[in-house]
């Protein structure tokens, strides 16, 4: 079995968990392209139950039929939404941060949507290893924009959760810009 969490991410878990634990805040969490990977870090350190406040995992493939279906169910989508759709933006994490933050009452939510890869199309939200993240919070909605530069699926999986838990750790110590 390889290690769980990836080593890579194990001491910005920590950091993130010990800032939620010490403020008495909470997490919620919206993601796609890390396939679930970040509430799974999350959810690894022990007493995680005292920050996690529930999350889920939407398929990033917009075209197949169940995907529309749980993005109106549980992300606050409409069929308009798919109207001018063009991939991965940080207008749509943003979005789905601010609806999963408010619908499980958390003090924070994290969403990303990307191109794991290793195949993608040609725009820049398309290629692999694109990734548009956001951190939604009372105050307001951060977003980023980050591309690893490869097509490794794993390594871009891990390199979006980093992205995202980076993002919000940066929130939580007032060091990222709205």
């Amino acid at each position: 079995m390889s290690e769980f969490p990836p080593a890579s991410l194990q001491p910005l878990i920590q950091e993130v968990f010990d800032l939620l634990v010490s403020r008495k805040e909470t997490v919620s969490v919206a993601e796609t392209a890390a396939g679930g990977l970040i509430s799974a870090c999350l959810l690894s350190t022990p007493g995680a139950s005292s920050i996690y406040k529930g999350g889920l995992t939407i398929s990033p493939e917009i075209e197949q039929v169940y995907t529309l279906d749980s993005r109106i169910a549980f992300a606050g989508w409409t069929p308009d939404h798919l109207k001018n759709y063009s991939g991965p933006t940080p207008d749509i994490v943003a979005g789905l941060a601010d609806h999963v933050r408010q619908t499980l009452d958390a003090t924070y939510a994290i969403s990303e949507s990307g191109t794991a890869g290793p195949t993608g199309g040609t725009t820049k939200n398309r290629t692999p290893g694109y990734v548009a993240v956001a951190v939604s919070t009372a105050r307001g909605t951060y977003t980023r924009e980050a591309d690893t530069g490869s097509s490794d699926r794993q390594a871009n999986m891990v390199g979006f959760a980093a992205e995202a838990l980076k993002l919000l750790r940066d929130v939580i110590q007032g060091k990222a810009a709205l």
